[in-house]
């Protein structure tokens, strides 16, 4: 082949190559920082943003390039694993990743050095994750963002009952029913109930996550409330006043769905609605698994 062919070969790579580097250049160079995905949400969450808050940064550099996210309810372990293996490097979460409200290290006796722990950021760490808690705010959407997505799961957006965003009139039904059907929609493998099985169910409160004894009881008082589905209550207090006011004799009953599956599908439509302004990088929903089991 003549210099001048060779030269002219060359040439004609180059125009090919030059502006197929710069485009993959230029699409690199688009990948927002993590930091910059949150100012986006910040803006867009629809709420003031409170300066005391939980809906921080938890681990990772924030200035990361992020090159898809995660949107889940926990940051468990499994969810971290699976979000690294579909190149997922920023994990926003509804709850805590360190096993305590404010995400503190040295709550374990052991801190940084329990075993547990330890591994969980070395994970992090070694796959270049960044996690953000979002929390506070999305509750403070109105709607909630949560209760929204818990009631688009349950086909029960109809049924509310206006001014009252936690009270569902639903169609005639019995306890065990209405817990059979909420097991079956949420895909909970374990639900605990208090009350008759065969009590008939029309007004029902939902409460998701851990919304404590006052508000549940607040909503057990109402006279027309039959049943409170919750997330998780504290055994010695809620679930024992359900209790004495079935002993009695009162229409009262409580179905426990446990934190996770009562507050999951919120979750989802937080993936949904990031889905509607962050178009340049990937946003998957990561569902965190059910932890319990039936014996």
């Amino acid at each position: 082949m003549s210099v001048n062919r060779i030269a002219a070969c060359w040439s004609v790579m180059i125009a090919v190559a030059v502006p197929f580097l710069s485009s993959r250049v230029i699409a690199e160079e688009k990948h927002p920082t993590a930091r910059e995905v949150i100012a986006q949400i910040q803006r867009r969450v629809g709420v003031p943003w409170q300066a005391e808050t939980v809906d921080t940064f938890k681990a990772g550099n924030p200035d990361s390039s992020v090159t898809g996210i995660a949107v889940t309810m926990m940051a468990t372990m499994e969810v971290l694993e699976r979000a690294a293996a579909s190149g997922q490097n920023l994990i926003i979460t509804h709850e805590p990743t360190f096993y305590n409200h404010l995400d503190k290290l040295d709550e374990l006796e052991k801190k940084e050095n329990d075993p547990v722990l330890a591994e969980k950021l070395d994970f992090i760490a070694r796959h270049n994750l960044v996690i953000w808690r979002f929390h506070d705010h999305w509750h403070m959407r109105s709607p909630d963002g949560i209760e929204e997505g818990m009631a688009h799961a349950l086909g029960w957006e109809k049924h509310r009952v206006r001014d009252i965003p936690y009270l569902f009139e639903i169609p005639d039904t019995t306890l065990e029913t209405l817990a059979s059907d909420l097991k079956k929609k949420l895909g909970i493998h374990v639900l605990r109930i208090v009350g008759d099985p065969q009590s008939k169910v029309k007004k029902v409160a939902f409460l998701p996550g851990a919304s404590g004894l006052r508000k549940e009881t607040r909503a057990l008082e109402m006279k027309d409330v039959e049943v409170l589905v919750t997330g998780e209550p504290r055994e010695w207090e809620t679930v024992e006043y359900v209790a004495d006011a079935v002993t009695e004799g009162r229409r009262k009953a409580l179905i426990i769905l446990s934190h996770i599956p009562s507050e999951q599908a919120g979750m989802e439509e937080c993936a949904r609605w990031l889905k509607t302004f962050i178009s340049e990088v990937p946003v998957e929903f990561v569902p965190a698994k059910d932890p319990f089991w039936k014996n």
